[in-house]
């Protein structure tokens, strides 16, 4: 049972690669499917969120696997390898127990990072790409960064992204009380900087969705009010700080549309998180003035702050991690002789029908029933014991001594005087 993972993250490849390799939600179950349809691909499941791209599966060709994903983003092999990192077996079971666990993340200790894996699992399991072997690897993650939360403070005084984006807009404006503050989108991470925003009691709070029920539903907690992106255009120019989160594919906020609303604000400036990936914003809005825009990897520095304080509780971390990698290592293992297990049980049960059909047609025949018993007692010790017999007996002299304790290991018997 092969175990792979392939993928990239906001350490390997930059916010512009990461984008062109990113699954919308709506993809993952074609994609999966595709996965699978190939020769050699038993499981997949991917996770795709704002900072790594990850394609777990259990296969036997890595290089097969590198291929589908870049034809599937529509690159090129020789554009993505140089970002991309590859682990296999032991290796790749303890990189997704450090990133369920929140060890590999920008936020060191983040627990967005565990409902992501879940929906993957949940969508793989869905799509019928999830086995034995990845649900086996999903589950025992879990397992490890409950534990790891439990045992350690790996979270304690973590800056998540919802509070840098707020640290920032600070720097841009001397209290965010007196700040309009518009959210695009009504996701998860949404929500989060909503609260964090929230906290800080600005002027206003709006949210663009692009169902105006889900925007009325997360608007209604914060006391605020809901559009439709198509609303955009026309009402930028009322906010001062704009926090962007969707899984659209293409931009939502353009280069013009800032321009109009910067033009209508007198150039007073407008500070922007844009923390899709794909992102939502269009590059060119950075090269506006008075535009103070922010990306995923641009809040790096913020969110890295306390690291240092919690590295203790990060090798606390890695020692459980390492610890329950032998649980899975001894899982694998017992996996391994599910075949061999299961074709022994067939092989009995496959005799033990034979001699009981046999029996039963004779004492139908009215045959004496000790006579039947015996004789089908009879049969059925020859034919288990045929197959070591014969082994036994044709082994070659250099086989017999390994054979012979062999056998009397596995039937148990007294070892010879």
């Amino acid at each position: 049972m092969n175990l792979l993972v392939l993928g990239l993250n906001y350490q390997t490849a930059p916010l512009a690669v990461r984008e062109r390799l990113a699954f919308n939600p709506d993809e993952l179950n074609n994609a999966l499917a595709d996965l699978v349809a190939m020769k050699g691909v038993f499981e997949a499941a991917i996770v795709s969120t704002c900072n790594r791209t990850e394609v777990y599966c259990h296969a036997r060709d890595i290089d097969q696997v590198m291929y589908w994903l870049a034809s599937n983003r529509n690159q090129s092999v020789e554009s993505i390898t140089a970002h991309m990192y590859v682990y296999q077996g032991e290796t790749a079971a303890r990189h997704a127990y450090r990133v369920v666990s929140g060890l590999d993340s920008m936020v060191v200790g983040e627990t967005q990072i565990v409902g992501q894996f879940k929906d993957a699992e949940r969508i793989a399991r869905e799509a019928g790409t999830l086995g034995t072997l990845l649900n086996g690897v999903f589950q025992r993650a879990f397992s490890v960064a409950k534990e790891v939360r439990t045992q350690t403070k790996i979270g304690a005084s973590s800056v998540s992204m919802a509070a840098a984006a707020v640290r920032l807009a600070e720097r841009i404006f001397p209290s965010i009380s007196d700040c309009n503050v518009l959210f695009i989108g009504a996701g998860e991470m949404i929500e989060l900087c909503a609260t964090h925003f929230a906290a800080q009691n600005p002027k206003k709070i709006a949210i663009a969705n692009r169902t105006l029920e889900r925007g009325e539903a997360l608007a209604k907690k914060f006391n605020g009010e809901a559009m439709l992106l198509a609303d955009l255009p026309s009402r930028m120019a009322e906010f001062d700080v704009v926090v962007t989160s969707t899984a659209a594919s293409l931009p939502i906020v353009g280069k013009g549309m800032v321009e109009r609303a910067l033009k209508t604000r007198r150039h007073r400036p407008i500070f922007m998180v844009d923390l899709a990936v794909p992102r939502d914003v269009e590059s060119e809005v950075a090269e506006l003035s008075d535009v103070y825009l922010f990306t995923v990897d641009d809040l790096a520095e913020v969110v890295r702050l306390g690291v240092e304080s919690r590295s203790l509780e990060v090798e606390s971390a890695e020692a459980i991690i390492s610890d329950r990698l032998q649980d899975f290592n001894t899982w694998l293992a017992s996996r391994a002789l599910v075949p061999t297990i299961r074709d022994l049980r067939d092989h009995t049960d496959r005799i033990t029908r034979t001699e009981v059909a046999r029996a039963q047609k004779r004492l139908a025949a009215g045959d004496d029933p000790n006579s039947v018993i015996e004789q089908m007692a009879l049969q059925m010790q020859n034919k288990y014991l045929h197959a070591p017999l014969a082994a036994l007996n044709s082994a070659a002299p250099d086989e017999q001594e390994a054979l012979v304790n062999l056998v009397r290991r596995l039937y148990r018997l007294q070892d010879i005087d």
